[in-house]
């Protein structure tokens, strides 16, 4: 029998979350952060084979065959029969393709600390537009807490000697654009986690965005005649380890532990987890590149995870976690 064939979307709707169900959400979120957060170390090395669209069209072939491997063997069960495919489209244009585009571009027009800083604010957008969107009400703490957690990027970036340089307008507004993808995505799939399983709105974004990266990829090299560079990497061990991470960990582990902290926890509860990369970052520059950790990286480590708690930190009412209605 296969996964989720016991009901048609994997959810026991309109039950309250289990106490297991809640702490897996937890660590699904947290999960989330570290994969990303050691992210940079295996994109830096693919860059160093291939261009950036490039890395986009192999991570996502990469994911996309992983789980449809499964899925061809039965072992996974999907439906999307009389489901509401504009709002797949949708949310598949917000992420991955409006993020990772966004951000691809932002970034031949700004620094890499810039698209960090404005990123930090990515948990912000999300509590704002889940509160319009969804309904989801905030306490004042958990406006400070997400407040507080964003200053700690922030203040990390600022220490470093980082800051937003608004001569790179063209390069901000691309990278801003991003991190609002990335915010209506987590506000979307939270609606949409009512009526579809996490497994196949993550089957579904990577599909879409295997398809249209590996379609932007050949078009590009098709028109420039160079389809020998799309495929030259492949012989550079340290790319295909690179792209095997970025594709089967950073994209479809972490597709996955969205989708599921989004169905358990409220949007901006699950997005202020985001910024807890940055920490995840600092630990592997140490451990991996021999970087020097300063004290201010401790205080906005601290302030980081502070503001993940209180954001975080029990409701008095437990029936405030449950799926939204």
């Amino acid at each position: 029998m296969g996964l989720f064939a016991n009901t048609p979307n994997g959810f026991r709707e309109g039950k309250a979350i289990h106490h297991h169900e809640l702490k897996l959400a937890y660590v699904s979120a947290a999960l989330n952060a570290v994969i990303i957060g050691f992210s940079f170390l295996f994109v830096k090395i693919a860059l160093e084979s291939a261009a950036p669209m490039d890395i986009l069209a192999w991570r996502f072939a990469v994911s996309f065959a992983a789980l449809s491997l499964p899925v061809l063997l039965g072992k996974i069960r999907l439906n999307f029969r009389c489901r509401p495919m504009h709002r797949l489209l949708l949310l598949a244009t917000l992420y991955p393709l409006g993020f990772f585009l966004f951000q691809t571009y932002g970034l031949q027009h700004a620094a890499s600390a810039e698209a960090g800083i404005l990123n930090a604010f990515t948990p912000v957008l999300i509590l704002m537009m889940a509160s319009v969107f969804l309904k989801e009400s905030a306490g004042g703490l958990q406006w400070i807490s997400i407040g507080l957690s964003t200053a700690g990027v922030v203040f990390i970036y600022w220490m470093k000697g980082s800051a937003i340089d608004l001569s790179n307008l063209t390069g901000i507004l691309l990278l801003t654009g991003s991190c609002a993808a990335f915010a209506g995505y987590s506000v979307l799939a939270r609606s949409m986690l009512k009526s579809f399983h996490p497994m196949e709105l993550t089957w579904w974004m990577l599909g879409i965005g295997c398809i249209f990266f590996l379609a932007v990829s050949g078009i590009q090299h098709a028109s420039d005649g160079t389809w020998n560079e799309l495929f030259a990497p492949l012989g550079d061990f340290r790319f295909i380890v690179s792209v095997l991470y970025l594709g089967i960990l950073s994209s479809l582990v972490t597709a996955f532990t969205a989708n599921y902290a989004l169905s358990r926890l409220q949007a901006a509860k699950a997005g202020v987890f985001a910024n807890l990369s940055t920490v995840v970052s600092i630990a592997a520059g140490a451990l991996i590149l021999g970087e020097t950790i300063e004290i201010y990286h401790l205080i906005g480590t601290f302030m980081i995870i502070a503001g993940v708690w209180g954001a975080n930190r029990p409701w008095k009412r437990p029936s405030a976690q449950n799926h939204p209605a």
